[in-house]
Formats: structure tokens, sequence, C-alpha cells
């Protein structure tokens, strides 16, 4: 990494503002591809599968994981997709998950308050998001605990992010973890408490390769992007005077703040897409086969798009635009699951901590090029 690379891993929103004003899509050579930064430009590329796709060897997860609707378009991605999808609707997410998640939240609350201080990512947000993956894939079912989910999920994470994305390559070697995940997700789905995953294979929808590959992107997706929002939402909403306070007297704002979080730092800061032809976008030339990727980041901080995109306005009528899960048919399956765990998570916490605030003495800063959120997130308040 260097150069704009590393402007972009650190404080990223004046250099992509600088990228914005010149064009809303540059060919990085750092990159070797093109970068979109544009909120128009990143939409179109989005709901546009045919033209920027998913589906390219040089997609690293799927050497790791497998295919799964993570990396496949057309009618594969829907063939895999869809079994999940509608176990992750609205409804289905607040009726079997909804209590969970609170009751989840209120004990990780409960075990940190007497101390009067806490470093939040690894007491609360990643054990909470751990927690309901793996209530939500059945793995509690079978004795898995959210340490171990974690465990697996911190190796995988390396492993995929220790591939170069060349375009000749192939499977990656053998991860143990991902072996094991795979054995327990095989395990809940035998048992008949795992609905989402018995739901998938049912009537031979999916393969059970198939079903293993996806429920390992989604509990990817559903630790690391969760507890990346529920860090950047609390790090945003509690760099405001007073608004831990105002929150806890108002839990009607939470939605809005967390919406408006997500469209200043989203978790997931780029999508990678591959040309398929040769197209122009926004005036680019982009060749077959080059790398496109989005910076979700840029989009949602688009003038064209949002007035005052640098300010954190937690009542933003139009906050809910942003790109943070994405649009199209690789609009995040897992939305209404995050939405719901990042706004108990901050409800929680500003309800049950008298006095919650930032930690002065320990200043948190977001940071990375592709997962964005603070490596550490100190907080305290008054305990009673």
């Amino acid at each position: 990494m260097g150069g704009i690379l590393d402007e972009l891993n650190g404080d990223p929103h004046r250099p992509l503002a600088r990228l914005r004003e010149r064009a809303p899509v540059c060919w990085l050579p750092e990159l070797g591809g093109w970068l979109v930064t544009g909120y128009a430009a990143a939409t179109e590329v989005l709901l546009d599968p045919a033209a920027f796709t998913v589906d390219d060897p040089r997609f690293t997860t799927a050497r790791v994981t497998g295919p799964s609707m993570l990396s496949l378009d057309g009618a594969e991605h829907a063939r895999h997709r869809a079994p999940f999808a509608h176990g992750l609707r609205p409804t289905e997410t607040a009726g079997r998950l909804g209590d969970f998640t609170r009751a989840e939240a209120s004990r990780l609350v409960e075990a940190i308050k007497p101390a009067g201080a806490a470093e939040l990512r690894r007491a609360f947000a990643g054990p909470l998001a751990a927690a309901v993956m793996a209530e939500a894939l059945g793995l509690a079912a079978v004795g898995v605990t959210p340490a171990a989910v974690l465990d697996w999920y911190r190796e995988i994470v390396t492993a995929v992010a220790g591939l170069t994305p060349s375009a000749t390559a192939g499977q990656a070697a053998p991860v143990v973890s991902f072996g094991e995940l795979a054995a327990s997700l095989r395990a809940a789905i035998a048992s008949g408490r795992a609905p989402l995953l018995s739901q998938a294979a049912r009537g031979g929808a999916l393969t059970g390769d198939e079903v293993v590959s996806n429920a390992a992107v989604a509990l990817f997706g559903g630790i690391e992007t969760t507890e990346g929002m529920i860090c950047n939402a609390l790090l945003y909403l509690g760099s405001q005077p007073g608004a831990f306070r105002v929150a806890a007297e108002d839990l009607d704002l939470v939605p809005g703040a967390v919406e408006e979080s997500l469209r200043m730092e989203p978790a997931a800061a780029v999508v990678d897409r591959y040309a398929t032809r040769d197209v122009t976008l926004a005036g680019a030339a982009i060749a077959r086969r080059d790398l496109v990727r989005v910076s979700i980041t840029a989009a949602n901080r688009d003038p064209a798009a949002f007035a005052n995109p640098d300010r954190f306005d937690p009542r933003r009528p139009d906050a809910g635009r942003h790109l943070a899960f994405a649009r199209g048919p690789h609009f995040c399956i897992g939305a209404h699951l995050a939405r719901l765990e990042t706004v108990t998570a901050v409800v929680t916490l500003v309800s049950r901590l008298p006095g919650l605030r930032l930690d002065p003495e320990h200043p948190a800063q977001v940071s990375g090029l592709v997962f964005r959120k603070p490596a550490d997130l100190r907080v305290r308040w008054e305990p009673r």
C-alpha cells in the first residue's frame, strides 16, 4: 500500500472529494483499476450486473468459501440468494431474532455496567454480532458459542485478506476454521433447529456445499459489517455534544442517527465489480475485464446527492438514500437484521448506561481501506 491508498486507509474523505471533483470515475494506477466516487455512477454500476459483474476469478472471498450469492450473477445468483432472502425478510427477522437481539444486548451491557468504562468493539459490538449470527444460522442450537464464531470469522478474514486478486487464481488452500464452520453448519441443518439453513436446503434448492458457502458469507457480513455499523454509529453520535443524553431522552431519534452514520461512514467502504465488456461510465472508457471499485464512502458524501454531505445530521430526511447496503441484485441480504442490531445496540447502551460518553483519553479513529471501523472504541459512564 502507498500514496493515495494510504490516504484512503486512514481518513479518506478529503482525497475522495478531490478525486470526485476531478471526475466521478478515475483510473488509479495504485489500485490497478477504476475508482467510482460519484453517487450517480456508483448507482449505475450497482444496478447493472450485466455490465459490471462480481463473477470473476479475482474475487477473493469465493476462493475460500466457494461460489455463493456474493460471487455470482444472473440466474445462479438468484438461485443461491432466494432461499436466504426469504428467511431474512423484515417480518421474519423481527419475529425470529428481535427478542433474542434485545436480550443479548441487555446481557452484554449488564456485564460491563459496574466497571464504568469499557472498550465497546470487543466487549459489546463484536460479541453481539457474533451471538446474533450464531442464533440466526442455528449454530447456537448445536452448542457453538459466539466466541468460537468470532475465532472462525477472524481466521477466515485473515485467509481472504492474504489472497492476491490474481486473474488466474483458483481455490485457496483449505482453511481449518472454514472446515470447522462447515461441519457445524451441517450439524445445525441435521438438527432440524436451523430454519434458515433448512429452508435453503429444502427440496434440493441448494446443495449442502452451496448452503454452507452462502451461510459462511452471511456470517462474514453479519459480523464484520454489523460490528462496524455499531461502532461507527456510536462514534459519530457520541462526537456530537450531548447527543447520547438526547438520544436516551428520545429513543425515536436513534434509527435516524443510525442511517446518518451509515451515510457518513459505511462499514463496507468499497465493493468490487469487473467489466464484462467495453463500456463508458460517466465519461470514462472502461475496458472489458477492468476492475471497477465503487467507493460507497465517496458516493455517500457526493454533494450532488446530499446537501452539506460532510455534516452529521441525525435528523437528515434523506439519509436513507445512502448506498451503505449497495443497490440492485446484490443489495445486502442482511440489511434488516443489521439495522435491528445496530438500533438495539445504541438504544440499550444510551438507556442503560447513565452519563455515557466517549473516553477523551482514548480518542477513536475509523480506519480501513475496505472495511472501516475504529480499532478501539473506549467509553465511560457513571456506574450506579
